[in-house]
């Protein structure tokens, strides 16, 4: 149970930083007391509790963006405002579709391939420098109102490379909205909501099946993955708040140099015999 604990705090803590929690949970399964990965399940499910978070913290966005879609779906009027929300929710469908097809047909690779510590260390370093010339030279003259659905599709296809543990849902998008001349709080605030749908997704089917699986190959108990759900769920809620403070006013200098180290350092274990996989 400790180590579910501790896992779920990890994950609200990097969760929304963009230092990948999905690379930071593997890592720490492997160095935690019983050297086992916790999985992609427990990694999908314990995401539904940081997206909770997000739900809520941007629920008044949220509701009203819902609220809109539902509208020009049901063909009323739409006025002032209701018609940017209700192509902010299109956006929002456009842009997940990427990461739920390639989730879909990758599922196997993601679950064992894509789990290898050799990948996400190399994998930490290479989109850490990525972030870091995207951030530097990305120009900041782009709003989220001015989002384009060509730029939802690349947004979209940035965040389906968060497959891959070490990417960082949140560094990929924030990397390809600086690109195209995003705000950095642009960028981040529609990586928020692009997530939603997706990770919600995810982790629901992962669910699913955890509950119906009543092997004992899974390194949690489904009590031991919702205890850790919750933590994430609190301490992500303290982290969005924060990260969104901190992007008005600050680069992505120290994740970067953050990636960079511990991509490093994961690869000096592995050499060394330390870390096995």
């Amino acid at each position: 149970m400790l180590e579910a604990i501790f896992l779920g705090a990890l994950q609200g803590l990097t969760e929304f930083l963009p230092i990948s929690s999905s690379a930071h949970i593997r890592i720490a399964g492997e160095l935690f007391g019983t050297n086992a990965d916790p999985g992609a399940t427990f990694t999908a499910i314990t995401q539904i509790g940081t997206e909770l978070a997000v739900l809520i913290y941007f629920r008044k966005d949220i509701l009203r963006i819902a609220l809109a879609w539902m509208n020009q779906i049901s063909r009323r009027a739409l006025q002032g405002d209701e018609v940017r929300d209700a192509r902010m929710g299109w956006l929002i469908i456009i842009g997940s579709l990427p990461i739920v097809i390639l989730g879909y047909l990758g599922q196997d690779l993601i679950r064992d391939n894509f789990r290898s510590l050799w990948l996400i260390a190399i994998v930490l370093i290479v989109f850490g420098i990525i972030l870091g010339i995207a951030d530097k030279y990305g120009k900041t003259e782009r709003q989220l109102h001015e989002l384009t659905p060509a730029h939802g599709i690349l947004y979209g296809l940035a965040q389906s490379l968060a497959l891959v543990p070490g990417v960082s849902r949140s560094g990929a998008t924030i990397a390809m909205g600086r690109f195209l001349g995003y705000s950095r709080e642009a960028a981040l605030r529609y990586s928020f909501l692009l997530a939603l749908p997706a990770v919600f997704g995810s982790g629901l089917y992962e669910l699913k099946g955890a509950i119906g699986n009543t092997s004992s190959d899974q390194p949690f108990s489904l009590p031991e993955t919702f205890v850790a759900t919750i933590i994430a769920f609190v301490i992500g809620y303290a982290v969005i708040a924060w990260i969104l403070k901190y992007v008005t006013t600050k680069s992505f200098a120290p994740f970067i140099i953050y990636r960079v180290a511990l991509g490093t350092t994961v690869l000096v274990l592995l050499a060394s015999g330390v870390l096995q996989h």
